[in-house]
């Protein structure tokens, strides 16, 4: 039986959430607990009982996604200092030559945007987008879609870029399995977004913007393309080996399983990444601990507000569930539950083309079908599913109320109307290949 009173609290407080972010411009963080706490006050929760349910939500998000985030923001830090980045655009660049050029660049992006995040990661390699265009007199856009493609892909769906972190944490899915589920997804998404970069880029000419110089340099000191990659590899192969042997290791004795799961837990995996990454692209090419020291500490301003987003996240979700909002919502969209990747892509998509943020769109809409699957057994593979449809709606149709947009404009030197149909429908075909192959490997499974 439908609680109106309940029903109402609910979309007031997604209504007031969007207020807050669209219309005030509050920050997410404080827009999100405003929000959970107007739920939970409209719903008749005595306010102590909400105090409570803020701060278990916020200590059960923060006690996982605090860990993951910090540790791969400090990873992806070491990597960009020592031009990780650099070294394998341009082994990949050497080895598919021009004609093939968008394909090396997508192949980057996807790789690249496993430790980097995906701003800093577009502005490292813009230098050579630039170059190519310069050399080639083609449109900009042949060479700097497919990067972008490739970037948004795995920044969307691969762990541990923080988005499907926060997304997995709050829907308690197993890490090796997005991982596993992102990669599957993402190959064919990224095939999508190359013929679509293919298309508008031969439509639509673009030099080198005018009022932007960028000097290339050679440097002779990049690390081998192979060891970066890796160094890459290295935690992703120990979380999902952590993910096969729980899955399918009775096999093995115990001993060994548990010592599988501990160097292959999430936090294990990447405290080994890291020290690996600080020796062997630090300490052995000659940087001191002291610049060591420095970048770590800068990569850790940018984690810390994705950090805080997510415990926000965890609050609002925990306000749902304490609430009693989301047994009903599950009792009365018995349909809907029985294909949660449609439910959770779907609000995704409207929270992101609402309000413009990827990871708000993410955790918003993580928050409110968690609730609503917690009695629903679904196995992990499925749950994985789920999550990347929710990044595959998030991901979709940036626009003007995107940084990304923005960042692509002025970089590429577009007009807003050439931004429109290039980024935002290349984002579009991204969230729409993505959600595509969730559904169809939902179904499969």
């Amino acid at each position: 039986m439908l609680d109106y009173q309940l029903i109402s609290a609910v979309v007031l407080g997604i209504l007031l959430l969007l207020f807050l972010i669209l219309k005030l411009r509050i920050q997410a963080f404080l827009a999100l607990l405003i929000s959970a706490i107007a739920i939970g006050l409209l719903s008749g929760m005595p306010p102590p009982d909400v105090l409570r349910s803020m701060q278990e939500g916020m200590g059960q998000t923060l006690a996982f996604v605090a860990t993951i985030v910090g540790l791969g923001a400090l990873f992806g830090a070491v990597l960009e200092h020592s031009g990780g980045a650099q070294a394998i655009a341009s082994t990949l660049l050497r080895r598919f030559g021009m004609e093939r050029a968008p394909i090396a660049l997508v192949i980057a992006g996807f790789i690249i945007a496993i430790p980097v995040f995906f701003d800093v990661a577009f502005i490292i390699l813009v230098p050579i987008i630039y170059a190519l265009q310069r050399r080639s007199g083609k449109s900009l856009l042949i060479f700097g879609l497919p990067l972008l493609a490739g970037l948004t892909i795995t920044h969307a769906f691969v762990p541990p870029t923080p988005g499907p972190i926060a997304v997995a944490d709050i829907l308690n899915a197993n890490l090796g399995w997005v991982i596993a589920m992102g990669f599957i997804a993402g190959i064919p998404t990224a095939i999508a977004g190359l013929y679509f970069s293919r298309k508008v880029g031969r439509r639509i000419f673009v030099a080198i913007p005018e009022n932007i110089q960028h000097h290339e340099t050679e440097n002779t000191q990049l690390p081998s393309a192979a060891l970066i990659g890796g160094i890459i590899s290295l935690p992703i192969l120990l979380i999902l080996l952590n993910t096969i042997t729980t899955s399918f290791g009775d096999a093995l004795p115990a001993k060994a399983i548990s010592t599988l799961n501990f160097i292959g837990h999430p936090f294990t995996a990447l405290i080994i990444a890291n020290l690996v990454a600080w020796y062997v692209l630090g300490i052995r090419r000659g940087t001191s601990k002291e610049i060591l020291s420095e970048i770590s500490l800068k990569s850790l301003g940018p984690a810390g507000m994705i950090i805080l987003v997510t415990g926000a996240g965890g609050v609002l979700k925990q306000i749902l569930v304490d609430t009693g909002a989301g047994t009903m919502l599950a009792e009365s969209m018995s349909g809907i539950i029985s294909m949660p990747v449609i439910f959770g892509f779907i609000v995704a998509l409207i929270v992101r083309v609402m309000q413009g943020s990827a990871t708000v769109a993410m955790i918003t809409a993580a928050s409110l079908i968690a609730p609503i699957i917690e009695g629903a057994y679904i196995s992990p593979a499925s749950l994985a599913l789920v999550v990347i449809a929710i990044a595959s709606g998030a991901t979709a149709f940036s626009h003007f109320n995107d940084s990304g947009f923005w960042l692509v404009n002025r970089y590429f030197g577009l007009n807003e109307k050439q931004t429109l149909a290039s980024w935002t429908l290349l984002t579009g075909v991204i969230g729409g290949s993505g959600f595509l192959m969730s559904l169809l490997l939902s179904l499969l499974l």
